[in-house]
């Protein structure tokens, strides 16, 4: 292995290592502006709470919450922990472009921004507001984030076309 691969293995590496402790950062800062004790509480009732629902307009049924507008501080965690990574994967974007790394590192960068950016958007859109939208938004969140991790594949793709 040459000198060149090795550094830039050990930037990569760096990188890495700074995206995973902005990670631990952003849990203990989301733990100390939330209430915890209270949080931990609805956490519980919140999985307790699950019941086989039916899919509107199918005949398939998948876990639901009996009253998901009850979990609004559970909602708002996610959301400010979907913001959150999304920001911080800007971040490692911007340091990949800052050390040159490879493009498939940097595509994969773009999808995490793409994912995560796009999760917490509908996490304050569908869930944040569920009081007042219906209980089949349940399930319209969880299609919007599938199809969010369809739009993250098709932007790390046209970023993988666009070098060539």
């Amino acid at each position: 292995m040459n000198q060149q691969t090795l550094s830039e293995k050990k930037k990569e590496n760096l990188v890495t290592g700074i995206y995973v402790g902005l990670i631990f950062v952003l849990i203990a800062v989301i733990y100390a502006i939330n209430n915890v004790t209270t949080l931990g509480n609805t956490l519980i009732s919140f999985f307790n709470s699950f019941f086989m629902a039916q899919v509107p307009g199918t005949s398939i049924s998948l876990p639901a919450p009996i009253n998901p507008a009850a979990f609004s501080a559970i909602y708002n965690v996610a959301f400010e922990f979907c913001l959150g990574i999304g920001l911080l994967e800007v971040l490692v974007l911007s340091l990949r472009i800052m050390i040159h790394s490879p493009i498939p590192r940097k595509a994969e960068t773009i999808e995490n921004i793409v994912f995560w950016l796009g999760t917490s958007y509908l996490t304050l859109t569908y869930l944040g507001n569920m009081a007042a939208n219906q209980p089949s938004d349940w399930f319209v969140f969880w299609a919007g984030i599938i199809l969010i991790a369809g739009l993250s594949l098709v932007a790390r793709a046209f970023v993988l076309i666009a070098r060539h």
